[in-house]
């Protein structure tokens, strides 16, 4: 695997990312209004597996998916399971705004995991993304004041979560083949969910049907660009133009759910896009020593 330092590609694997998130979001949104979390994301798991087996079949077949750190993939799984599953929940109590908002906290968890366990370097250019990017989001969607939801503690959780999830993929990418990381993924999550899904089961209509398998496919191959991302940058560098997906997701809802568009919006998309561009800054380089 090139594990390359290399910021335009990660940038690149973080573009397929948030296409793939988009229509994650559209679909998820879709088939909760029909079926309960917990076959949604057995669905994802399962037609996810289904759609990457022909991949692992090309990169040596299960026995290339032998892991040396079954407890790291274990763990790491697990807490991304319960964070896509409280995610997906948050959609169906609050607006899809503010479980975007509240998830876009997890650049900050991940950035302090990172640098606490992974020994990463927080720079002035990294923790400014991360500033500008929250701010963006603040006042894109600009969440009220004095109310607590649960729906919103749902999402904050999944936020850590996610950060938490998203810092271990970053040690496993030190060691493990991506396609192994999405496969133990699948295993995890389909095995963790099976009877809990099995409980709430019910045949999805043929609209619901085609909703899932975007949702499968997208889910997984997202998180494939994510670990690819991943090999090329710092959690720190990766994270914040994830940002990115916020005025993409308003952009998206202005188009299909004819969601306003106003000048907040436009506003907070340049500071994240701001906060993107710091971010991607090239390191100033070390001066010459006198005489050399």
């Amino acid at each position: 695997m090139d594990r390359t330092a290399s910021k335009p590609r990660a940038a690149l694997w973080m573009a397929g990312w948030l296409a793939l998130m988009l229509v994650v979001v559209v679909a998820g949104r879709e088939t909760t209004r029909e079926l309960s979390v917990f076959q949604v994301m057995e669905a994802r798991s399962v037609i996810g597996f289904l759609l990457l087996y022909p991949l692992i079949r090309l990169n040596g077949g299960f026995a290339a998916m032998k892991t040396s750190r079954p407890l790291q993939h274990l763990g790491r799984n697990l807490v991304q399971y319960a964070a896509q599953l409280g995610w997906f929940f948050a959609l169906t109590l609050i607006p899809l705004g503010q479980v975007v908002s509240i998830e876009f906290t997890m650049p900050i968890w991940t950035a302090i995991l990172a640098a606490t366990f992974l020994g990463e370097r927080m720079t002035i250019w990294k923790i400014s993304a991360i500033v500008l990017g929250v701010v963006g989001v603040i006042v894109i969607v600009r969440p009220a004041t004095g109310e607590i939801n649960p729906g919103q503690l749902i999402a904050l959780a999944a936020a850590v979560g996610f950060g938490i999830s998203v810092a271990m993929m970053k040690s496993l990418t030190r060691t493990e083949n991506t396609l192994a990381i999405i496969f133990w993924m699948l295993v995890i999550q389909a095995a963790a969910g099976f009877f809990p899904s099995l409980y709430v089961w019910r045949w999805p209509s043929a609209d619901v049907w085609g909703w899932l398998v975007a949702i499968g496919f997208c889910g997984t191959f997202s998180h494939y660009c994510m670990a690819r991302a991943l090999l090329h940058a710092d959690a720190t560098v990766v994270l914040p133009m994830d940002f990115l997906r916020v005025p993409l997701t308003a952009v998206a809802g202005w188009l299909i759910y004819s969601e306003r568009l106003d000048i907040f919006t436009v506003l907070g998309a340049a500071l994240i896009l701001t906060g993107n561009l710091l971010n991607l800054k090239p390191p100033e380089p070390v001066p010459a020593p006198a005489g050399a």
